[in-house]
């Protein structure tokens, strides 16, 4: 670690040498929202006379370094945008007086108009050296049709290319050939183990309580690792810092609340009672969601069950809370606090109760089955002067799995009698985290990150409980009370890392660093040191040529024999004798901006993936009591590609085409007789076309439609009869089976009605009068109408075979699905 703190203040020391070298100036600040106060991620900040621009930090925050000049140019003319904004511009009189600050608060737009702004050319796909990440604005995030109309950020990333569902209504994602535990998937910095809801059917993003996605394919920046294959960077919002705003959704499947707003201090209140508009220093944002079923099916299933004797109580629910709270202490301090917790519950219970002559008896049987993540996080951000800018972070992030099953009986009479028995399962993993990283940008050719990071992590793989009493002499020898299953593991992992963003003249730019790990389990050490690379060659501008390679260590593996997302999928960390799986990956491609309207690109890739891991053929999680290690085979694999995106984020009519053709291969030694095979999710073709169109401020339509080639699978083929061990079945090649091509088309239409005391309501309109606080100043009812599947068009989720006749029958479990919402938002 000695030595790495070296390096790394050597290349600091280097690179504040070469700043030197020619006297410049720093302009910074923050770039927010007007209404709210809400920092934004990713704005460009882009001065139109050195033609040097740069896009803010997770905290909103950005700093230029420019080049003092003789003479009129000295001046700076700095214009600040954002997607679904009004851009801002600033001319600067007095450059040569040093180093100051600007802040830009950015209008929203009544719509997303095609604005221009004279000499304004912002941060587009070919000027930025990043090249396989793609952010998603949430407004069109919000307005892609889904199941049941409940809006899902991990099904909106699943419609870009390179990303691959796991299957009909799966949030499961396959990015570049790679598994669903090789995404790293963070919530405001912090991973999250589990992100489906209902076995994957939604995710357990709320979409309200969100203000920012950003999705990494490749060319990981060092400051990302743990991950082979991507890398999903979500941001919940603030909280608004003048007004409360929020909105309550009622669906089909579940109904949400969100809130946010300031929490004013004494002098702030008296102020706002005088009819002034004061921005708080504290802010909170607060977001739940629950679904229904349980609340509409067990009375049902209970009356039916009851007719039989013995009433059954049975149901499913998941939910979601999110909240944050965050401080502003000075312009340069900012302290936030933000938790999530859900969860999903299966739960049966049946009770009998007889009373006869002489006596009685009771019989009663219940299960509950939950799993689920609990985040915390604390986040300070730190403004050290106009070019330093720093970053703290502590983290919990939780995931656990746990299965109760019980049953017992009572009889009184002339002989009492009693038995009871329970069963119990467990699975977690809880990491703790700290971290902490330093943005320097000394001159305009250098931006500089570095950070360290720890994470203790610990693991429990699986445990069973078992409990059997019974008074009965016959069968009291049986009695336990026992406790058997693998072993606590506990892991420390430690990384820290340098990158630069390095452009020595305009035409060039280059992000280049490494990441330097280590992973320590039972007195086994696992060291990797990581190079990132990415280049950017502007050969015009709007068009640029892009290259990178990455190489990235990933500690952890997801343990699962299902094509669904089950909870009794296990996490499980590297041991002794299952090593980390390591990935390589080289990618280029082109991009090109038209007239500032549409980004085109293309891109081709190659990975090769280190000691993968997958059950054994036959092996599964049953069977707690074994070692899970003795169930695996550890193989490598390989994939390629090219990929295509055409994306439109301004104008009236919003949207993308995506496209993707690859291949994804897997070879095991003991696994397909050691041949290599394809992977589960190896789709040649998949195409995607998602589009949104604004007609009028109150009406907006979408659509999506999705063609991909279909899923793999292994057929039995062959049966025959062993006199020793019975049927014995043979299958085809492994994945060989390929399912019939998918195809869906979604619609969904937006209408808005404004409340009547809004300012665009009627009585808003004539009196003016927005409602105490003015929580009723943008205040409207929105219905959404939506229709999945338009055409029904029956794909499989499955195929089975029938060994005897040779048929095959496929399974479908989604047809049409029409569903309808309410929303309103104040």
């Amino acid at each position: 670690m000695k030595r790495l703190l070296l390096i790394f203040i050597s290349i600091l020391c280097v690179v504040s040498a070469m700043a030197q070298r020619k006297e410049n100036y720093t302009i910074s600040g923050y770039v927010s929202d007007a209404a709210s106060g809400e920092r934004l991620i990713g704005a460009a900040v882009y001065d139109t006379v050195s033609r040097q621009g740069t896009v803010t930090n997770t905290a909103g925050f950005y700093t230029l370094t420019l080049e003092k000049t003789n003479g009129a140019e000295k001046k700076a003319v700095l214009v600040a945008s954002y997607v679904g904004y009004e851009p801002s511009a600033v001319s600067m009189q007095d450059a040569e007086a040093g180093s100051q600050a600007v802040n830009f608060a950015l209008q929203l737009a009544t719509q997303l108009q095609e604005v221009t702004v004279e000499g304004h050319r912002s941060i587009s796909a070919p000027d930025n050296v990043q090249m396989s990440a793609i952010e998603v604005p949430v407004t069109q995030i919000l307005a892609i049709p889904a199941i049941g109309g409940e809006v899902d950020v991990l099904k909106a990333i699943q419609l870009l290319p390179g990303v691959q569902s796991g299957g009909e209504g799966s949030a499961g994602m396959y990015v570049r050939g790679g598994g669903p535990d090789e995404n790293l998937v963070m919530l405001d910095g912090a991973p999250l183990y589990n992100t489906n809801h209902a076995l994957g059917m939604f995710s357990v993003f709320n979409a309200d309580a969100i203000k920012n996605v950003t999705l990494y394919k490749g060319n990981f920046p060092a400051r990302f690792g743990s991950r082979l294959s991507s890398v999903i960077d979500v941001w919940q919002k603030d909280g608004n810092n003048t007004f409360w705003h929020g909105g309550i959704s009622v669906g089909l499947i579940a109904s949400k609340i969100n809130l946010e707003g300031p929490i004013f201090s004494k002098a702030q209140l008296d102020s706002l009672k005088a009819g002034y508009s004061p921005r708080a220093k504290t802010t909170f944002n607060i977001s739940a969601r629950r679904t229904y079923f349980d609340l509409f099916t067990a009375p049902i299933i209970a009356t039916v069950t009851a007719t039989g004797g013995m009433p059954l109580l049975a149901g499913y629910y998941f939910y979601d809370l999110n909240a944050k709270l965050s401080h502003t202490f000075s312009e340069k301090d900012r302290l936030s606090i933000g938790i999530y917790n859900g969860s999903d519950v299966e739960y049966m219970r049946m009770s009998e109760k007889n009373t006869y002559s002489g006596g009685s008896s009771e019989f009663r049987m219940a299960m509950r089955y939950g799993w689920g993540n609990t985040l915390a996080a604390i986040d300070w951000q730190h403004q050290v002067n106009h070019q330093l800018f720093l970053n703290t972070r502590v983290h919990y992030s939780g995931y656990r799995s746990r299965l109760s099953q019980s049953m017992s009986e009572k009889s009184t009479g002339e002989e009492d009698s009693s038995f009871e028995q329970e069963m119990g399962y467990n699975s977690q993993i809880n990491d703790v985290s700290v971290s902490s990283k330093l943005e320097y940008t000394p001159n305009q050719k250098h931006k500089v990150q570095a950070g360290i990071e720890y994470i203790y992590h610990h693991f429990q793989p699986s445990i069973q409980n078992t409990m059997f009493l019974s008074s009965d002499p016959a069968s009291s020898a049986f009695n336990m009370d026992t406790t058997i299953g693998n072993k606590a593991l506990h892991g420390h992992e430690v990384a820290a890392y340098i990158e630069d963003t390095w452009s020595p003249v305009s035409w060039f730019r280059m992000n280049y660093g490494a990441r330097f790990s280590m992973y320590g389990i039972r007195g086994k050490v696992y060291p990797s040191a990581e190079p990132r690379v990415g280049m950017r060659f502007l050969v015009h501008k709007d068009v640029a040529i892009k290259a990178s390679y990455s190489y990235i260590s990933q500690y952890v593996h997801l343990l699962s024999n299902s094509n669904l997302s089950l909870p009794s999928d296990m996490w499980v960390p590297v041991t002794h004798d299952v090593p980390p799986m390591r990935s390589m990956q080289v990618a280029a491609g082109i991009s090109y901006n038209i007239l500032g309207q549409v980004e085109l690109s293309v891109e081709g890739y190659y990975k090769r993936s280190l000691n993968l891991i997958e059950y054994k053929e036959g092996a599964s999680y049953v069977g707690y009591s074994s070692d899970w290690q003795t169930k695996v085979s550890i193989g490598n694999g390989w994939s390629y590609g090219v990929e295509f995106l055409a994306q439109r984020t301004i104008g009236p009519v919003t949207g993308w085409i995506g496209y993707t053709w690859s291949r994804s291969m897997r070879q095991f030694d003991d696994i397909n007789h050691g041949e290599p095979f394809h992977a589960k999710y190896d789709r040649e073709h998949d195409l995607s076309i998602t589009l949104q169109y604004q007609i009028t401020p109150r009406i907006d339509i979408a659509g999506t439609w999705v063609y991909a080639t279909g899923n793999r699978g292994t057929l039995v083929t062959q049966t025959y009869a062993d006199p020793n061990i019975g049927t014995v079945e043979y299958f085809s090649e492994r994945n060989g089976y390929v399912l019939p091509d998918y195809h869906r088309l979604d619609l969904a239409a937006n209408f808005h009605f404004p409340h009547k005391r809004s300012e665009n309501g009627k009585k808003g309109k004539e009196d003016g009068y927005y409602g105490k606080g003015g929580w009723l100043r943008h205040a409207e009812h929105i219905l959404n109408i939506s229709c999945y599947n338009v055409y029904c068009h029956m794909n499989p989720t499955f195929v089975e075979s029938d060994p005897y006749s040779g048929k095959l029958y496929q399974i479908c479990i989604f047809p049409i699905l029409p569903s309808i919402s309410y929303q309103f938002k104040f």
